[in-house]
């Protein structure tokens, strides 16, 4: 087995190895390795065409689907570091965590940004808005720009800025139960490690199947992806169509998207 130095070789590997393997299954859809591969390598030149820097940071508030994980290790790929967003959040505690690590450019729904249109224009470094879905984008209001996700994956043809094994890869943020959510930095190094030591002691292979049922916002969470990928194993998303979540007004649960 090839071994992964960067976050994003645990799938360009298995896809080299295997590219007809499953790497990701929801419903009845399912993404092969070299699909992933591919996928990742147009948003690589993508992020690359519009100007984004190494180091930059890409934030992710989508439900578990496989543009997440395409945003996720493609941003990595690209040089710049992936934010995670709790699916669950509100539009001010997202537009917190965006204002706090000066996210450049955010990857989300047509029907999450209409929640987040409210708060969008106060994050002072987002430039870029990449839209998955066919829903209409609202107008471009300078300096803020909004592109669709496919559109996006079709530039291609460049490559990512350079990288090393030290160099931050994502960051993940605290629930915030005791104070404001905080950022917590990962390097490649640290998540590479991660995956082939849960990989190792669970003595995982190609042949199986882990079913992805915690947050990928979670470092538990994206861990089963890594852990997956890095032995090029299939991942299960498991989700329900609508989550709950708590109101902080009045401690009831209501129905949200998933």
């Amino acid at each position: 087995m090839t071994d992964a130095n960067l976050l994003a070789e645990l799938i360009e590997h298995a896809a080299a190895r295997n590219p007809a393997a499953i790497a990701l299954s929801y419903g009845k859809q399912s993404m092969p390795y070299g699909v992933l591969q591919e996928s990742i390598e147009g948003l690589v030149g993508g992020l690359v065409g519009l100007g984004l820097q190494r180091g930059e940071r890409i934030a992710i508030y989508l439900e578990k689907r496989f543009e997440t994980v395409i945003a996720s290790f493609g941003a990595t790929a690209a040089g710049c570091v992936f934010v995670p967003l709790n699916p669950l959040l509100k539009a001010d505690q997202v537009a917190y965590i965006m204002r706090d690590c000066k996210v450049r450019a955010l990857v989300t729904s047509s029907e999450r940004l209409s929640l987040l249109a409210p708060t969008v224009a106060s994050c002072h470094d987002l430039r870029h808005v990449i839209v998955t879905g066919s829903g209409p984008l609202p107008a471009t209001d300078a300096p803020l720009a909004y592109l669709r996700w496919d559109e996006l994956l079709l530039a291609g043809g460049r490559s990512g800025h350079r990288v090393i094994d030290t160099d931050m890869a994502a960051i993940l943020y605290t629930s915030g139960s005791t104070g404001k959510p905080k950022g917590v930095v990962l390097s490649h190094r640290n998540m590479v490690a991660g995956a082939k030591s849960v990989a190792s002691y669970l003595d995982n292979n190609a042949d199986d199947t882990l079913l992805a049922a915690l947050p990928l916002s979670f470092d538990a969470g994206f861990s089963q992806l890594t852990t997956a990928f890095h032995t090029g194993a299939r991942v299960v998303f498991a989700q329900l169509p609508f989550a709950t979540r708590r109101t902080q007004d009045a401690g009831t649960r209501k129905k949200s998207p998933g």
